[in-house]
């Protein structure tokens, strides 16, 4: 029943018209014979734009469809896409509708997305689930480089990546997104891990995985909402073109090595350390009262947050932003060398 309801008003809201293709990735364990998987569907603006060398940049889907309220989630959606062109490159936002992986989604879409309440959030273990039941939903990070990675596009941007959840000693809560941007040719772009995650040990998990963190203009690990977590970074690079160099370098030394490029919320945007602490405080008491936990935690606690702490929406569209314009850099220099 959930699948046919989901696809019916799917079919009302969407037209797009796609191409199917999967790449290396993916591709090798989905393939059947010479046939490419018609659950995986890549559109045709996308798939001509990696042909011809054209900069793509993919972007996640669970910002739209558990990450802000309608109709802010859907204008930033669009506006993300036009930063994209406008930097050069074509926008490849990834998504599963009505059981297929989509990579590159239309305006109705988009829309179907951000206005939907019974859409699903959507990491990687939940794909062959969406798929078998022809689900729609928003990608996680984690679900969204995975399927950027397959489709072989280089540069993903997101807002704020999972981590290490606090009290990892008597729950061991960690995020999907790690191990996948560890495994990852496609590097990602964001603002740090989400503040409300245990930073330090954080940090410490992506030196286990031998995830390469770039400090971009920053000597410290930035903290999404907050620019500065003040747990300092290895490696710091002044421009895309630095960050450019250092992929194509892994990349020639055939390195297994995940890039994870992390771009401070600027100081003006940013909101205020001492209040964020203390609603963050607030917001995780009240998650533990509630009991609840897992991946519900993360929309769960940002939620809170956006209604208790004021200029919590504004910095996340800011910082959001800003990763997109820097993943644009990145993608169009990379296409040039």
């Amino acid at each position: 029943m959930a699948r046919r309801a989901q696809r019916s008003e799917h079919d009302q809201l969407t037209g797009h018209k796609t191409g199917s293709s999967v790449t290396k990735g993916f591709a090798e364990g989905a393939r059947r014979g010479e046939t490419y998987l018609e659950e995986f569907v890549i559109a045709e603006e996308v798939q001509e734009a990696l042909r011809k060398g054209t900069p793509v940049v993919a972007l996640e889907s669970a910002i739209i469809t558990h990450g802000m309220p309608y109709p802010i989630n859907l204008e930033l959606a669009q506006e993300l896409e036009g930063i994209v062109r406008k930097g050069g490159g074509i926008p490849a936002t990834t998504a599963l509708v009505s059981g297929k992986i989509r990579v590159g989604l239309s305006r109705s879409e988009l829309e179907m997305l951000a206005r939907a309440k019974w859409v699903k959030k959507i990491g990687p273990r939940d794909i062959p689930v969406a798929v078998a039941m022809g689900f729609s939903g928003g990608t996680t990070v984690a679900a969204s480089l995975h399927i950027a990675d397959a489709a072989g596009i280089r540069v993903f941007v997101t807002g704020g990546i999972g981590g290490v959840h606090r009290g990892v000693s008597e729950v061991l809560d960690i995020s999907q997104d790690l191990p996948v941007i560890g495994r990852a040719r496609c590097i990602t772009v964001c603002a740090g891990a989400k503040s409300i995650l245990d930073l330090r040990n954080t940090l410490e998990y992506l030196e286990t995985m031998s995830i390469l963190v770039l400090g971009y203009q920053t000597d410290t690990l930035p903290a999404f909402y907050v620019r500065d977590s003040g747990i300092p970074l290895e490696h710091r690079v002044e421009s895309a073109s630095d960050i450019a160099a250092i992929v194509e370098a892994r990349d020639r030394l055939k390195l297994d090595t995940g890039i994870l490029v992390t771009n401070p919320i600027a100081e003006s945007d940013q909101v205020d350390p001492a209040k964020h602490e203390k609603v963050l405080q607030a917001a995780l008491k009240k998650a533990a009262e509630e009991g609840v936990e897992g991946k519900a935690m993360t929309p769960y606690i940002l939620a809170y947050m956006q209604k208790n702490l004021p200029g919590v929406i504004e910095a996340n569209i800011a910082l959001i932003k800003s990763n997109v314009a820097l993943g644009t850099q990145i993608a169009t220099l990379l296409k040039l060398r």
